[in-house]
């Protein structure tokens, strides 16, 4: 599980950006992670300027991302600073391109804090979670 919060001013992505949004955020996991794509859930928050301050001035061209991974920690500085400039590349078609300030971080949360449809999800690269990722669902991990 990562969920991302995507803080941004309102009228500032349209339905279909956000679909694509969601979208590019689901394959870097899928693809590059290995994960379930149901395990990624993006979440947007429309703000409206007078309720968002950076600096004291109103947020007008400001995305805050807040991500919380779960499924797949690491500790490695090397591993953890090619993901973060492999999200903003990804993104920079939301962000940088539409000349935008951003501003991105990661929490990690243990595993044994999470569980989804009341199944603890199964080890990393075991048969059951590609049996989940070939599935696109949890369901009663068959090995143990």
């Amino acid at each position: 599980m990562p969920i991302w919060h995507v803080y941004h001013p309102e009228n500032l992505y349209s339905a279909k950006d956000k679909q694509q949004f969601a979208a590019q955020v689901t394959v870097l996991y899928a693809e590059l992670a290995k994960l379930p794509k149901f395990y990624v859930s993006v979440a947007f928050h429309a703000f409206s300027p007078q309720d968002f301050f950076v600096g004291a001035e109103p947020a007008t061209t400001f995305v805050r991302i807040s991500i919380d991974h779960i499924a797949r920690l690491t500790s490695d500085p090397e591993r953890r600073k090619k993901w973060m400039d492999t999200i903003n590349e990804r993104l920079a078609p939301f962000l940088r391109q539409r000349g935008l300030h951003w501003e991105i971080h990661i929490d990690e949360t243990p595993r044994d804090f999470w569980t989804i449809d009341g199944f603890f999800p199964p080890p990393t690269g075991s048969p059951d979670e590609r049996r989940w990722a070939e599935e696109n669902k949890p369901s009663q991990p068959i090995g143990g």
